[in-house]
């Protein structure tokens, strides 16, 4: 072939040694060649991590525009970079023969901080980050973008206690730190330490010279690699980790892993097929994580990676969350932290004609404080069908059982037998059953069963939503931030409520979490 091959690649210094290897091999070859240098997103923009941009493969779409617009005839990758879906009409026409695939991590002064609480560690990879919070989950990671000379630069200036880079990058260009760590428990990015060499799929004389500097068992287990990750749809947006290689005994190995963000859920899988008889070991290893939870644990990491829409002033379940449409992206905490009291056994033991419970906490305090066949209730009178189930299960029939305590003290004025109640409440609690009660000439003693306490919890600004399960919630969510959002309520109490404050309250049909999380879905059918 008489024409100069077109090498396109970045210009950081790692991207230029990796190309200037494949100019150096095809120069060997025979082959004339010279390197076209093109600006990446992934270069230009340092202020974010990778996983934040929203697109994978930035480091390889600016080479592959120019591919496509005939500026280039071949791209040099490192390959964990490249997305597993190549553009239409480009196509993977080498792989050379890997380097060191390890994680390491530079520290500074000694390495005292592993065995220690506390620390302070730099990546800009998820995977990375994800995996160190699992081993050390009590140490800090922060943010570290830029190419290799950049990152290590700024750890040097930092007070940071180490930071990980790929061994393959600081090898390359001859970066050495003083002190380093193989970490060798770490999987890596699939494909990491290989390059690639992509090629237009119709050029088939470049196709054919570029197969000359293809290293067959490197492909052979990058493959399997990139099909694992593709499978579990990861992209650079996941904690996944993969690697693969061929043993004395020809058999092929892969061993995997998917994590959540913060590292506090990990699974594993390792397996290995003959030489030959491998096609489907990166298919096999990802159902194996898919079918123990993987499928989970990947919608975990995709919540954690959506705009925040809406926020639960109530602490969900996993379960609870994966009943969210999966475009919306969730928050959740306690506003309210119980505390529930210790009551006097003698005063508990006194035959109460008509007691009243409004939720489930009273009851828990009661229960801790006595035995259920010490008491001697004629009538138990609650509100919310949870809170009878309880008492029911617990302590004995319910008489009365109305949706909110406003209903319930209409009911009480009406039908109660005697003009006496025992109230078993918070701290804070609403006026309505009390007051309505009182009015009506029935008295009532209100034995303070436990503690209600506010939380500040800040909710950003951007967020459109709040669930709310009680008007304490509501309280608590006051205390530091606005109202102009939308009001999704468990109930007509809570509504009524939430009015006094937002201009746009809405209630589910059933007092349910569930219930509630429906009435989210519904508002975001659409978007």
């Amino acid at each position: 072939m008489s024409k100069v091959i077109r090498i396109g690649t970045r210009d950081s210094a790692l991207a230029l040694w990796q190309a200037n290897t494949v100019k150096e091999m095809l120069e060997e070859l025979g082959h004339e060649a010279e390197l076209v240098l093109v600006k990446s997103t992934g270069d230009l923009i340092l202020d974010k991590p990778l996983y934040e941009l929203g697109v994978t493969g930035i480091f390889t779409k600016a080479l592959d525009v120019a591919m496509l617009n005939g500026e280039i005839d071949i791209g040099v990758h490192s390959m964990k970079d490249v997305p597993t879906a190549l553009p239409k009409g480009i196509v993977q026409a080498a792989v050379l023969e890997r380097a060191n695939f390890l994680d390491i991590l530079a520290f500074k002064d000694n390495e005292e901080f592993l065995s220690q609480p506390l620390g302070i560690i730099a990546t800009g990879s998820l995977r990375r980050k994800a995996q160190w919070l699992n081993r050390y989950p009590t140490h800090t990671v922060v943010d570290l973008r830029g190419n290799v000379n950049s990152r290590m630069k700024k750890f040097e200036d930092s007070d940071w206690n180490g930071a990980i880079f790929a061994a393959a990058g600081l090898e390359r260009i001859g970066l050495e730190y003083e002190n380093t760590i193989g970490l060798t428990w770490m999987v890596p990015a699939p494909a990491q330490g290989a390059i690639m060499v992509v090629a237009m799929e119709t050029d088939e004389d470049i196709r054919k010279i570029c197969a000359a500097l293809n290293h067959e068992r490197t492909a052979i287990c990058v493959a399997q690699e990139r099909e694992f990750l593709r499978l579990l749809e990861g992209g650079c947006t996941a904690p996944i980790g993969a690697l693969c290689y061929i043993n004395d005994k020809e058999h092929v190995v892969l061993k995997g892993v998917l994590l959540t963000v913060d590292g506090s859920k990990k699974l594993e899988v390792e397996l290995n097929a003959k030489l030959g008889t491998h096609q489907d070991l990166g298919r096999d290893c990802a159902n194996s994580i898919l079918a123990r939870g993987g499928k989970r644990l990947m919608s975990d990491v995709l919540n954690t990676q959506l705009k925040t829409h809406v926020y639960a002033t109530k602490k969900l379940t996993e379960s609870q969350k994966r009943l969210f449409n999966g475009t919306i992206g969730v928050q959740s905490d306690d506003f309210i932290r119980i505390s529930l009291n210790r009551l006097s056994p003698a005063v508990l033991k006194s035959r109460f004609e008509n007691v009243v419970f409004t939720s489930q906490n009273a009851v828990e305090a009661l229960l801790t404080s006595i035995s259920a066949n010490e008491l001697k209730f004629k009538n138990i009178y609650c509100v919310g069908r949870k809170t009878k189930r309880l008492i029911e299960s617990k302590i004995g029939p319910v008489t009365q059982v109305k949706s909110n305590a406003k209903k319930l003290a209409e009911y009480l004025v009406e039908f109660m037998d005697g003009t006496e109640i025992a109230y078993f409440c918070s701290n804070l609690r609403l006026d309505d059953l009390p007051t309505i009660l009182s009015e009506n000439n029935i008295t009532v003693n209100e034995i303070e069963a436990y503690e209600t306490k506010h939380a500040k919890i800040k909710v950003d600004a951007s967020v459109e939503g709040v669930l709310f399960y009680s008007p304490s919630t509501v309280d608590s969510y006051l205390q530091i931030n606005d109202t102009n959002k939308v009001a999704y309520c468990i109930g007509e109490t809570t509504a009524q409520y939430a009015r006094k404050h937002f201009n746009d309250v809405r209630v589910a049909k059933i007092p349910s979490v569930e219930s509630v999380i429906a009435l989210v879905n519904e508002n975001y059918k659409n978007s």
